[in-house]
């Protein structure tokens, strides 16, 4: 049972006990017992900031700033005064020689709050155990462990507001810095603060993560001069003004120059006039200090700076082994009497990260191997920490240390610990002895680098691995990484002979799954670039020669992107045969994505639908981001409104989390079509901006065809049809930068529709030939809708009406979208044609079911036109959706399922709160009271 006694990795994390010494040491307390001078400003910000608590508004704040600036300082005051007013803290410190052993922050952080654990959905909960070692079921997904950890602490904040302090939060674990970006993005609606304490210099996950900032910078000379008088009033005016300057205003330095220069080794102050930057000063000022202490006293420093467990026994007991004798806690008392070092109950921390790493720096090359080898013989129970220590005292390539990093390596991708796997299988890869070995290793942290995100890593990693001589099978896997990852997979296709000939090699070594991966990106490239017809037909036809199974997902998804006009027949037969509850839920989303390749978004949409759901209770996002796209431009087209807003709303929010800036593009383009249509065209206009701000500096041209189609989508509802004309016409345009031979397509029936509209009738029937074509070629069925659809429109009186019936009763009724518009244009042809009381009939239609579908322009000419045949209609009421945000929508709508708060927040990784936060907003917008009055709201 996870509890109290929770272990992780096989030891105990003791909470800490009893902290004396120096106020400007890492102790919170000791830190908060003494004046904190100069920051009156930043602690009223903070406690602002925790008076909001009270009425549910949390939310995260970035302290940055130099070493020793007050950081840890500010924090440990903050923490004390919540505590007196009745608040909860949680604390957690990184340690730069912890920063390997993934999860070993979260865990110190949830500590108090794990016999709590069970009461966490089975797979957050299963996701969380997995993360600390306690199972080992399944690999754990990153976001399922961050879940997991909002539930916690917005259950633990239920009875009283939480404070969480992460301090030296550059030095935890990336593991626990990526968990905790994700619960700071997502505490605006909870009892919780998060400080996050970050050094300059320091690169970490909560850099782009849009947090509030606040900068600490030096005390001003008024409080720098009262803090130093305070530390040493006895200095000469001359030596203080020097000591002030040198300061620059910086705590720590105020307080520990002044003891530098007072020192046996320096009786003139010749510290400060050294050329060295203030951190170099500090850490010299401490190593100096050092330099004094018994020679056992000093290994046992060195032991500790190199240990990341901060326990007394550990220490103690790895030193006796470096120094052959039996120490005793008494050897440390010197370090805490130079005020280095800290003592309290079973830990021992240093003062500052700054005498860390004087400690450490301090001592040789040979020295630093030794202590890490006594701490690896220590550790003989714990082989995951064992062998860190072991590559640490290697002071050569070691194979038997390499293989035990290697499964260091499979431990932490169980765990979800991506990050921790990269270093240990790049370090794996340092110690290998055989050079196939290190390239094979290396190839291993580099497609992981990729898989993560942390494409310039896996870049660096390739580039090594690839100036080592190596077999030819590994040469073939160099290249396929680097095809797939290192060149573009949204434009250029001017290698794909080559890579095709490369995929070939690699199925003939017998790696056909390792072939897959390459051929399905290099299928993708040629959809967003344009090809010629030879080179789509040779990928398909390397596809073909793996030998999979004509049903299978991957085949037809390779098929589909590959070639759309010559496959596109054929994929759509085959995926009409399949149903969408068969296969793993990545194979769902391969046919759901290979359906839209080829214009069947109505097939597609079951599949990406079955996926969706499988992949959110499994925290999947990147391929949850990738099908939420998929389904919002399914949407679009199918004309369901409120799904692609919402659908691409979270598609863009979760893809901007993960770093997917072109999925989430594209997931805004889709939300924008969608608030386009339904009459918001300024706001819509907003949103296709900014996704072209984004797009053009990137040179992900072949995307501008996205924002063709949805201000060309917006130009039409508006009836701006001179502009749509343009809009539409650039994406079809190959000397256009926006040109796309498919997207484009998209809108070719509303391309006519404006070239009828704008005078521009010579236009449209070259275009309409080219849509009759394309749709005979692949039997698409967007394409055959969009032909039933701008047939009449083309055509003259005479034929118009038979196409107009034939498009209503036979070739519209799945495409509710185009069918309300042709009931607005027949009903139009029909008055024109003075034959007044049957235009009312299609008019009616068209404007109950533009008004249905929140197509609000377009319900609005239906009232128009109805007017001019003499008949008045009441006014729209705005449908639901109209007075929600996308994601209160898709709140609404769970919630009028039956869904609890619990399991809407588990599919949209928010908490439960924040759930019941956001239905206390929609209850007022929709004029109900209750839960069980949410489906007829959004229904009626």
């Amino acid at each position: 049972m996870p509890g109290t006694g929770l272990s992780i990795r096989g030891r105990q994390r003791q909470d800490w006990l009893v902290i004396r010494g120096s106020p400007w040491g890492s102790s919170l307390e000791a830190a908060a017992t003494s004046r904190l001078f100069g920051r009156d400003h930043e602690l009223a910000v903070v406690a602002g900031l925790v008076d909001q608590l009270e009425v549910g508004i949390g939310g995260a704040v970035v302290l940055r700033g130099e070493p020793g600036i007050g950081k840890s300082a500010l924090m440990a005051t903050a923490s004390v005064r919540t505590r007196e007013r009745g608040l909860r803290t949680l604390s957690i410190s990184g340690v730069e020689s912890e920063a390997r052993l993934g999860f070993a922050g979260l865990h110190q952080l949830l500590r108090p709050l794990l016999q709590e654990v069970d009461l966490l959905p089975p797979p957050q909960r299963a996701a969380l155990l997995q993360a600390f070692g306690v199972t080992d079921d399944a690999e754990a997904e990153l976001f399922l462990i961050g879940l997991a950890t909002l539930e916690l602490l917005s259950d633990a904040a239920e009875p009283s507001p939480v404070l969480v302090v992460a301090d030296d939060a550059h030095w935890l674990d990336a593991p626990t810095c990526e968990v905790l970006t994700f619960v700071a993005r997502r505490l605006d609606s909870e009892r919780v603060l998060m400080l996050i304490g970050i050094r300059d210099g320091h690169s970490t996950s909560f850099d782009d993560a849009q947090l509030r900032e606040m900068r600490l910078g030096g005390l001003d000379e008024a409080a720098a001069g009262a803090l130093m008088d305070s530390v040493a009033p006895d200095l000469t005016p001359s030596l203080r003004a020097r000591l002030l300057t040198e300061s620059a205003g910086n705590p720590l330095a105020l307080v520990e120059l002044p003891r530098a220069v007072r020192s046996e080794h320096l009786g003139e102050p010749e510290l400060v006039h050294q050329p060295l930057p203030l951190t170099a000063r500090l850490e010299r000022a401490f190593a100096v200090r050092g330099s004094d202490l018994p020679a056992t006293t000093r290994s046992l420093l060195l032991v500790a700076a190199a240990d990341e467990s901060e326990l007394v026994s550990e220490v103690l007991a790895a030193t006796s082994l470096l120094v052959g004798a039996s120490l005793t806690v008494d050897t440390l008392a010197p370090a805490v009497s130079a005020g280095l070092v800290e003592v309290g109950g079973m830990q021992l921390r240093f003062r500052h990260p700054l005498v860390r790493s004087a400690v450490y720096q301090a001592a040789t090359d040979a020295q630093r191997r030794a202590a890490h080898q006594a701490l690896a013989d220590s550790l003989a129970d714990e082989p995951e920490r064992q062998v860190w220590h072991r590559a640490a005292a290697s002071a050569g390539p070691d194979e038997q240390v390499a293989a035990d990093l290697e499964v260091a390596t499979m431990v932490a991708v169980r765990r979800g610990a991506i990050d921790d796997g990269i270093d240990a299988m790049t370090r794996a890869a340092q110690l290998s002895e055989d050079p196939v070995n290190r390239g094979r290793r290396l190839a291993f942290a580099a497609q992981m680098a990729f898989e993560s995100g942390r494409i310039d890593l896996g870049g660096e990693l390739l580039v090594t691995a690839r100036a080592i001589d190596l077999p030819d099978d590994q040469r073939m896997i160099l290249s396929a990484l680097h095809e797939v990852y290192i060149t573009s997979s949204w434009s250029g296709a001017d290698k794909v002979g080559a890579f095709v000939d490369l995929t070939d090699r690699i199925r003939a070594a017998g790696r056909v799954d390792l072939a897959v991966s390459p051929l399905s990106d290099i299928a993708l490239r040629c959809y967003w670039s344009n090809p010629a017809p030879e080179v789509r037909a040779d990928v398909v036809a390397a596809a073909k020669r793996l030998g999979l199974p004509s049903d299978d997902p991957r085949l037809i998804a390779i098929m589909a992107w590959a070639d759309p006009v010559g496959q596109g027949s054929v994929v759509i037969e085959r995926i009409a045969q399949m149903s969408p509850d068969t296969g793993d839920l990545l194979g769902r989303a391969d046919i759901g994505s290979a359906a839209t390749a080829v214009w069947a978004w109505d097939l597609s949409m079951p599949f990406l639908e079955s996926a969706l759901e499988g992949l959110r209770r499994k925290g999947s996002f990147f391929a949850m981001v990738q099908v939420l796209v998929s389904q919002a431009w399914a949407a679009v087209h199918l004309a369901q409104g409120p799904l692609a807003a919402s659908a691409g709303e979270e598609a863009s929010r979760l893809a901007q989390e993960t770093g997917l800036v072109r999925w989430a593009v594209a997931g805004e383009l889709a939300h924008a079509t969608a608030t386009a249509e339904r009459g918001d065209a300024d706001a819509a206009e907003a949103m296709v901006h900014a996704a072209e701000s984004v797009l053009l500096p990137m040179g992900a041209n072949p995307m501008l065809s996205l924002v063709q189609f949805a201000r060309g989508r917006s130009f039409v509802s508006q009836q701006r049809y001179d502009e749509a004309f343009e809009e539409f016409r650039r994406a079809l345009d190959p000397g256009d930068p926006a040109y796309h031979p498919f997207v484009g397509t998209w809108g070719l029936a509303d391309l006519i529709e404006a070239a009828i509209n704008s005078g521009r009738n010579d236009a449209a029937t070259p275009y309409l030939e080219q849509l009759e074509s394309l749709a005979a070629a692949t039997s698409g069925p967007l394409l055959l809708a969009e032909a039933a659809f701008a047939r009449p429109l083309v055509a003259d009186d005479e034929s118009a009406e038979e196409l107009y019936r034939a498009a209503l009763e036979q070739h519209l009724t799945r495409w509710p979208g185009y069918r309300s518009r042709m009931l607005f244009w027949y009903g139009t042809w029909l008055r024109r044609q003075r034959r007044t009381a049957e235009s009312r009939a299609p008019l009616r239609a068209a404007r109950d079911t533009a008004d249905a579908l929140g197509f609000v322009d377009l319900a609005e000419r239906a009232r128009q036109e109805l007017r001019a045949t003499g008949e008045s209609s009441q006014r729209r009421s705005p449908a639901a959706w109209d007075q929600l945000t996308a994601q209160e929508l898709q709140i609404a709508q769970m919630a009028g399922e039956g869904l609890s708060n619990r399991e809407i927040a588990q599919r949209l990784y928010i908490s439960h709160r924040t759930v019941g936060s956001h239905l206390h907003r929609i209850f007022p917008k929709l004029d109900i009271t209750s839960r069980s009055q949410l489906h007829a709201a959004l229904t009626g």
